[in-house]
């Protein structure tokens, strides 16, 4: 009996030809055969998060919270605005992660990708995003991936062609699948 695992890939910019989502597409490429990693495209509609609408979301919020629910894991590559994440991406992550009791985000194992067109590879907000996770009560995989000067790995076309970081991006992938693997077995 096979297992295939259900990631969710949310890339923290809304630009249409981010470097975030550029890397996630790639991630998609170059995922094991077992692992159906598909692309969040809704960030844009997720509105202000507004504590007296925790309970009672609206339709936006509730789809994102059924997503995150749905997969085995998240992949999330972020930018790096002002040395921190986007301030629409921390925003979705505080609607995932309430009401209070009832994250959807609890126990749930992530791995975080940092891009930027920067030397640093978006160090800063990979840290930042890290930090908002854990907190949130999410599985953060220990693996690391920082990609510097992304505008340099992404053709025009939107495609990453620097086969190190794809090499890299495979291996976040399967030590991810592991992690789930190990839960699975766990259970």
């Amino acid at each position: 009996m096979s297992t295939t695992f259900s990631l969710l890939g949310i890339s923290g910019s809304l630009r249409a030809a981010s470097f975030s989502t550029a890397v996630l597409r790639a991630a998609i490429d170059v995922a094991p055969a077992d692992t159906d990693l598909t692309l969040w495209r809704d960030l844009a509609g997720v509105p202000p998060f507004n504590e007296d609408h925790e309970d009672d979301p609206g339709p936006a919020v509730t789809a994102m919270r059924e997503s995150i629910t749905a997969a085995d894991a998240l992949v999330i590559a972020t930018p790096e605005y002002n040395t921190s994440i986007p301030g629409q991406l921390k925003n979705a992550l505080d609607w995932a992660s309430r009401p209070y009791g009832e994250s959807v985000l609890v126990g749930k194992p992530v791995a975080v990708i940092g891009v930027s067109t920067s030397d640093y590879g978006a160090d800063w907000s990979q840290q930042a995003l890290r930090k908002v996770l854990a907190v949130s009560g999410a599985e953060v995989l220990e693996t690391r991936l920082c990609v510097p000067r992304a505008d340099a790995l992404v053709d025009g076309d939107g495609r990453l062609t620097d086969t190190e970081t794809t090499g890299r991006l495979r291996d976040l992938v399967v030590d991810l699948r592991g992690l789930l693997r190990h839960e699975t077995k766990a259970a």
